[in-house]
């Protein structure tokens, strides 16, 4: 299944994407893409609907972050092999851990907001892993168990807050837009193998970012077992697992983002973004 939630920001509803790519309402099913609704028996039920028979919604609605704010929001540094080397770093021993903050969580195509003061912000195409069930010490084997689906972030970062101000990665990580996820949540049974997804991210039209999940370091399943030695995932929370070469820090000359460009990228089989950048508001 691919879920999602259309409608004005704040006042979004559930739905999904039926098999003509057309928006039905889910409202009499489920109050929203979080907690519960997440789990594999609310998605099992979900399952069983005629799609065909669910409310249709017309037009071209707005589309929201494929799930309501996460309550953890946890992402992964350096966690591909070609990416590491365009930055010059080491490859992890461990996977490096740092967080965004949930409420830098947007719907798919808004706007990206430059933060006061930016002079390095930048652009990441990331696979991102849904909670569907709480994880505590999980196994690698059991992992998927836990995972209610997957879909596309963008880590949108600022490397100066980043790495020149001293402190946590979290700091270039957790601006106000920083974090589209969508456009829609897709079931891992939609996905023959999570592992050799391509993925893609251009700006100003031009192709940057060119990848696959095939050269991530730590996998889906090693990341879900290893985060919940440490935490306790719950359904809902967001894992964003690291991006392939082309961004904007490794360039020669460095390049990033400015009012007035625009980044387009995808994932093989979970679908598009597109965002417009805009000037700090505020």
């Amino acid at each position: 299944m691919k879920l999602l939630r259309y409608g004005k920001a704040g006042k979004e509803r559930p739905g999904l994407l039926d098999a003509d790519g057309k928006i039905r309402d889910l409202s009499e099913h489920v109050d929203d893409w979080n907690g519960a609704a997440l789990s594999p028996k609310s998605l099992a039920k979900i399952a069983k609907l005629k799609a065909h028979k669910l409310p249709l919604v017309k037009g071209t609605p707005r589309l929201g972050s494929c799930v309501v704010r996460p309550g953890n929001f946890i992402a992964v540094g350096l966690n591909y092999a070609d990416h590491a080397a365009e930055t010059g770093a080491a490859i992890p021993k461990e996977p490096i851990l740092f967080n965004k903050a949930p409420n830098c969580v947007i719907g798919p195509n808004d706007d990206v907001m430059l933060p006061k003061g930016s002079v390095k912000t930048d652009w990441e195409v990331e696979l991102a892993i849904v909670i569907g069930t709480r994880a505590s010490y999980v196994s690698q084997a059991d992992a998927l168990a836990h995972v209610a689906g997957f879909c596309i972030c963008n880590d949108v970062s600022e490397r100066e807050f980043q790495a020149e101000r001293g402190g946590q990665w979290m700091k270039g990580k957790s601006a106000p837009t920083f974090g589209p996820l969508g456009p829609w949540l897709v079931t891992p049974d939609e996905i023959a193998d999570v592992q050799k997804l391509d993925m893609w991210l251009d700006v100003n039209g031009a192709s940057c970012q060119r990848g696959s999940t095939a050269t991530m370091i730590f996998s889906v399943t090693e990341l879900v077992s290893y985060i919940s030695q440490f935490m306790t995932l719950d359904p809902g929370d967001i894992i964003t697992t690291g991006t392939p070469p082309g961004v904007g820090l490794g360039m020669k000359p460095q390049k990033f983002l400015r009012a007035g460009d625009t980044l387009s990228l995808g994932i093989e089989g979970l679908g598009r973004q597109a965002q417009r950048v805009v000037a700090f508001e505020g």
